[in-house]
């Protein structure tokens, strides 16, 4: 992980990193919170299918993806699961239909940077297939897979190859 070494409060290159969550200033005691960050994935499934994105950004370029995001302040995960699920396929969703499955933690790395996320899996059931043009910017293509030949390594993050592993389990 890339560490800061400059703190914000009195500019000097005295910023620690603890190792797990804080950075601490051993000038004028200032502490810069690593908070675990809430995040959404959403498993759009039709029948024994499930509609996965392929990933066009860093991290994970190229991997499978849930769709799915970080949580915007004052916003429910419900309500960002809906605004996700525009914003990357523009398929508008009633939300009350998701159904809450499970929490797994994550570390997300950006930019050097390790983000602890707890990633809040929802279930989505489709009446029938359908297709979406996509926002190619962070999405290179969007795929109806069917569950039992999901290659648990094509997927970009841990905590979703974790959640599929039982998820797979209960079908």
């Amino acid at each position: 992980m890339k560490l800061l070494k400059y703190c914000p409060s009195c500019g000097k290159e005295t910023l620690n990193w603890d190792g797990e969550k804080k950075w601490s200033c051993l000038e004028c005691g200032f502490s810069l919170y690593n908070n675990v960050a809430g995040a959404v994935a959403v498993v759009i499934r039709w029948d024994n299918e499930v509609y996965l994105t392929r990933r066009n950004r860093d991290p994970k370029k190229g991997k499978l993806d849930l769709a799915g995001g970080f949580v915007d302040p004052k916003e429910s995960a419900e309500e960002t699961c809906k605004r996700e699920l525009f914003e990357e396929l523009q398929l508008n969703v009633d939300i009350s239909n998701l159904k809450y499955l499970t929490s797994l933690p994550n570390i997300y790395q950006y930019k050097e940077i390790d983000y602890n996320t707890i990633d809040l899996f929802y279930e989505y059931r489709v009446s029938e297939k359908f297709e979406v043009s996509l926002e190619l910017s962070e999405i290179s293509e969007a795929v109806w897979i069917p569950l039992n030949s999901l290659d648990l390594d094509d997927l970009a993050f841990d905590s979703q190859k974790r959640f599929f592993e039982e998820y797979l389990k209960n079908i």
